[in-house]
């Protein structure tokens, strides 16, 4: 089963979201702008570098094993490109886990969980804002 189109217009989609201690949530989206990706959280809109979602997606995804499961969100982000967001609840898992699957034209789908594609970009968006604010 592949996943739906992007919803039109859309140009974000939902990367991780933890719970605080208030009951409210933190969220950390990837937003498509016209300056390019660039990921949103409470501290605000971080640019990613050119080719950090590709590069991370192939440096930590892995191949599906079978289709992609059912999409929770769909974001396209380049030309022949698409981020998919969604849960999969292994058998030994108490609840679903939210992975990030990567589709580009010509190239094998890769998944990664959500929190660790979460992490490598928060990290590139970081070391990144630190070069180009000098």
């Amino acid at each position: 089963m592949s996943a739906p189109p992007a919803r039109p217009g859309q140009s974000s989609i939902l990367l991780h979201e933890s719970p605080r201690a208030d009951g409210s949530f933190e969220r950390v989206m990837l937003e498509q702008g016209d300056a390019g990706l660039a990921l949103k959280d409470d501290t605000g809109v971080h640019p990613l570098p050119d080719g950090a979602l590709a590069a991370v997606m192939k440096r930590y995804g892995k191949p599906l094993e079978s289709a992609l499961p059912k999409a929770e969100e769909v974001l396209a982000i380049g030309e022949g490109e698409r981020l998919v967001r969604f849960r999969h609840k292994s058998i030994f898992d108490v609840i679903g886990k939210d992975y990030i699957a990567y589709e580009a034209t010509g190239e094998e789908t890769l998944a990664e969980l959500a929190t660790a594609v979460t992490a490598a970009l928060s990290h590139l968006a970081n070391a990144y804002e630190k070069t180009t604010s000098t």
